[in-house]
């Protein structure tokens, strides 16, 4: 049986001699070996208080401006707004025509109780106008609060740009908001459609933005000009990306 010899060499043992038989160099021991494997990890400090932001002046004062002007926003220290973007009136049509109907066929019942009376063939002195004039105008105050219920929570719906982000205050009822707001880094896609000749004529539509990662979709309706809209959001975003001002044509 034949031994192979270990192709580890004996690191006891020189690796080299010169001329007069004295050992030049060895081999390296196995702890340095492993010592020379072994990752070293990098530890960074954070430091207690991070370095504060220069804001200009400029920004400053458009900051302080925006913050006045539309208290609701939640906006950075260096966060202003460049554009806002309201729904447009024609979804205010259905609800105005209903209350407006509702009202007049109250009134209408009140001027023409005798006749009605009449036409049910009750005697028209049996019964006084009277007695359903306050019922008439109680429906007609509930009308009224309900379109303008209807009209405060529409244009509460609003889009605001800013040099940061795109914040949307999203109104669903009387004493219900909430803010939505998404960074114009992380949006992918602005996209906008219009459909139906009622939208190409009154030049409204839905505009849509999705973000990167999970692909979340924002819609926001009745946008007037959508179009432009979209033209300005997509200059936003690049302009963001790249590192440059966002300039907005007034």
């Amino acid at each position: 049986m034949s031994i192979k010899p270990s192709t580890q060499p004996d690191s006891d043992k020189p690796a080299a001699y010169d001329v007069d038989g004295q050992p030049l160099y060895s081999h390296p021991s196995a702890e340095q070996n492993q010592s020379s494997t072994t990752t070293q990890g990098v530890h960074l400090i954070r430091p207690a208080e991070p370095e504060k932001q220069i804001i200009s002046e400029e920004v400053r004062l458009k900051h302080e401006e925006s913050k006045n002007a539309w208290p609701e926003c939640d906006l950075g220290r260096s966060e202003y707004i460049i554009s806002v973007v309201r729904r447009h009136l024609v979804g205010l049509f259905l609800p105005i025509v209903m209350g407006v109907f509702l009202i007049s066929l109250a009134f209408t019942m009140l001027f023409n109780f005798d006749f009605i009376l009449l036409s049910l063939q009750i005697p028209a002195n049996t019964v006084d106008s009277s007695i359903i004039l306050l019922p008439v105008l109680v429906f007609s105050g509930f009308v009224m609060l309900g379109t303008y219920t209807a009209y405060s929570v529409y244009t509460n719906n609003i889009l605001f740009l800013t040099n940061e982000s795109i914040i949307q205050i999203i109104q669903t009822g009387v004493f219900s908001k909430k803010e939505r707001m998404v960074s114009l880094f992380d949006i992918e896609d602005v996209s906008y459609s219009q459909r139906g000749i009622i939208e190409q004529m009154f030049n409204y539509g839905m505009i849509r933005l999705s973000t990167e990662g999970e692909g979340t979709v924002y819609k926001f309706m009745f946008v007037p000009n959508p179009k432009e809209v979209i033209a300005t959001l997509k200059n936003a975003v690049y302009s963001f990306k790249s590192g440059r001002a966002i300039v907005v044509d007034k």
